[in-house]
């Protein structure tokens, strides 16, 4: 496993510390960004409105001041997201660049031709972990045929997989076929996005579905239990934040949504130390919306050590071989027969 500088770590036990003694108007130092480095997408999925305005992003030295802001924070793992990353012109050199920052870093991708099309391998190089969306919404299933050749890559991969309320009763196949891959998978709702129709699947029988599959099929998917106690009792958090294409951050949540400041521009550690920041955190706070927003919901609070660990553990369990947690022993898990 890549380690940062044992600076990084120090601050961010202290970040942690921070947030669990001041707790009364949300949590003022997120861990986890989600950075949409472009709005161009190939596919147009039902359930999302980000296709909807088509953006290339930030200019190359300008998405480096986002970095560079990013590695001057509290922010601990990054996720490259779109539209689709991959069809950036400068992708790599934006890899590069953000390699050299005290991140870890993340993309997600639902591209065709992973394998023949793009030199993954070298992306690999720079990479931490590779989620690859595979789901009835991209109409790209055969991608589940490829995910051998995926986890040849190099990266910790994950697929992640949307779910509406038509296929609930399809994921028990997607989590087969991750297991015989020696892949992970990660489970989330179609969340009900302004300018789409409503695909949020019922949420008790979709709760009850992947707590069972998680018995299961242990070690296989990622989803953690607490998204769910989240969701069911209004618990998202600050703890995570979105960036758009432009740099503008959205916060304290895309929902909402309100538009803050320009990454490129603005200091993120000295403005969510600002009133308004605070004040915004308490519209999140009093928020009862629900929607179930999966990094809103599922990054917990990063308030203590526990829900730090939990929100964490997805990522980096394979590669510090937590509980046994690795591609190799979970496969040596027994696990039921499908239903």
């Amino acid at each position: 496993m890549r380690v940062l500088p044992a600076k990084k770590y120090a601050q961010t036990l202290r970040y942690l510390w921070y947030n669990y003694t001041h707790q009364g108007n949300g949590v003022t130092y997120p861990f986890y960004a989600s950075y949409k480095i472009n709005q161009t997408c190939n596919f147009k999925c039902r359930f999302c409105n980000l296709w909807q305005e088509q953006s290339p992003g930030l200019p190359t030295d300008k998405t480096f001041k986002v970095l560079d802001n990013l590695g001057k924070s509290s922010i601990f793992l990054v996720s490259f997201e779109g539209g689709e990353p991959l069809l950036r012109p400068d992708f790599l050199e934006v890899l590069k660049y953000a390699r050299r920052q005290p991140f870890y870093l993340m993309i997600t991708t639902s591209e065709r031709g992973l394998t023949t099309d793009y030199p993954m391998r070298e992306y690999c190089k720079y990479i931490d972990f590779l989620h690859i969306s595979i789901d009835e919404g991209h109409v790209n299933l055969e991608m589940f045929d490829q995910l051998e050749e995926f986890v040849a890559f190099g990266s910790s991969v994950c697929v992640q997989t949307v779910v509406t309320k038509k296929d609930i009763d399809r994921l028990e196949s997607k989590v087969q076929r991750c297991q015989q891959a020696g892949a992970k998978i990660v489970i989330m709702p179609a969340v009900h996005l302004e300018g789409t129709k409503d695909y949020y699947p019922e949420f008790y029988e979709f709760r009850d579905t992947v707590l069972e599959l998680k018995k299961q099929y242990p070690n296989i998917i990622t989803t953690p239990d607490n998204f769910f106690q989240n969701i069911d009792k209004g618990g998202c958090s600050s703890s995570s934040i979105v960036i758009d294409a432009d740099g503008t951050l959205y916060y304290p949540c895309r929902v909402l949504p309100y538009r803050a400041i320009n990454m490129a521009e603005t200091s993120l550690m000295e403005f969510v130390r600002t009133r308004q920041a605070a004040e915004m955190r308490n519209v999140m706070t009093g928020c009862d919306k629900h929607c179930g927003w999966y990094q809103y919901f599922a990054t917990s609070s990063f308030t203590s050590l526990s829900e730090a660990y939990g929100a964490l553990q997805p990522y980096f369990a394979e590669m510090l071989h937590i509980g046994g947690d690795s591609a190799t022993s979970s496969s040596q898990h027994p696990t039921k027969n499908p239903k």
